[in-house]
């Protein structure tokens, strides 16, 4: 725990003051009390609980207005907080090395099958859109609620040839900021792409538009999960997709499908080894503030989703916790005028 103000706690120097005062005011009572004749006899009527009663209210409330000035330090303390995920972006590679059998039954029907369960633990309040990427990539599901809408996408993915890792993760920032004018086909395709089918003055309208990085994982609305099993064989650099993703705040969550060691996979009439870039999948994850993972089977993949889910749905964050402050000296101090009346029908 850290305090944001702990110069204030300089008024706990004040709570010997007090103290010594309630026992000179215990003393000044003393002087006004009557005389009996054996002070033997009044202790053994009143009792020896009635010793630590008279102290505890006072004790209660002393420790009460040590935590109320703890609290004006405004302290804070990392906890577990639902996250304010909004949106999920699910990146699914479907090149044609996702028909490895390594992952059980093949790499494709592993991430179906883990993609459905993970969309089906997410909160009703997210919305979730589908990308799928081979040799360029497209949007097949826009971000919506409809979790039967996320299903169906997932269920009609064909396997093509490529792998535009970075085509992915620019066609799911864009579906995440539609109207931030990003020139997608520009990056994807070159610039003899950025005036085609547009105007001159839409074009230049569109570049014009002026951008203000943020903090890379400050954007706390959306997220993307990227699955792939491969390296990039065409499209932009990954690297360079994934800091304009940095730039937007938006975390890129990686997931890495299939052995390390790579396959030989056979496609429509020629043959090839599939080998993981964990490399590039971690620096996207690092450069984003995301999180990398690596599934070499359906049982880890299974995994992967579900941690994925704990991160998205739940999250770990520094925060004030002056209100619990507050609210536990006001507890303490109703507890100490409650016994106080309780026991001796006065509140001091």
């Amino acid at each position: 725990m850290s305090l944001l103000w702990p110069e204030l706690l300089w008024l706990l120097l004040l709570l010997p003051l007090l103290v010594a005062a309630y026992f000179w005011l215990l003393a000044r009572r003393k002087k006004f009390a009557l005389r009996f004749a054996s002070l033997g006899l009044v202790k053994e009527a009143i009792g020896g609980g009635a010793r630590w009663r008279r102290h505890l209210p006072p004790s209660l409330f002393l420790l009460a207005l040590a935590v109320l000035i703890v609290a004006m330090a405004r302290p804070t303390a990392t906890v577990t907080l639902p996250t304010q995920q909004e949106t999920i972006i699910l990146a699914m590679d479907v090149s044609g090395s996702m028909r490895a059998k390594d992952v059980e039954p093949n790499r494709l029907e592993a991430a179906q099958n883990a993609a459905r369960g993970f969309v089906g633990q997410l909160p009703p309040s997210t919305r979730i859109g589908v990308v799928s990427f081979a040799g360029t990539a497209s949007l097949v599901q826009p971000p919506t609620l409809s979790r039967e809408d996320v299903l169906a996408a997932i269920d009609r993915f064909h396997l093509q040839r490529g792998t535009a890792t970075g085509s992915a993760i620019l066609v799911s920032l864009d579906s995440l900021f539609p109207d931030a004018g990003i020139d997608v086909s520009g990056v994807i395709y070159g610039d003899e792409s950025r005036h085609k089918g547009r105007s001159l003055d839409e074009a230049g309208k569109a570049e014009r538009k002026e951008f203000t990085p943020v903090p890379p994982g400050s954007y706390a609305s959306a997220a993307i999960i990227l699955l792939t099993d491969g390296q990039r064989t065409t499209g932009p650099d990954p690297l360079k997709a994934a800091r304009m993703a940095a730039d937007r705040g938006v975390r890129v969550y990686t997931v890495g499908v299939g052995t390390l060691e790579g396959e030989v996979i056979g496609f429509e009439g020629w043959s090839f080894r599939a080998r993981l870039d964990e490399e590039t999948l971690k620096k996207v994850a690092g450069m984003t503030l995301g999180e990398y993972f690596h599934a070499g089977s359906a049982l880890d993949l299974k995994k992967v989703y579900e941690t994925l889910n704990s991160r998205l749905v739940f999250e770990k964050k520094q925060t004030e916790v002056t209100a619990l402050a507050a609210a536990a000296a006001a507890v303490l101090s109703l507890l100490a005028a409650g016994l106080s009346l309780l026991w001796f029908n006065r509140i001091a």
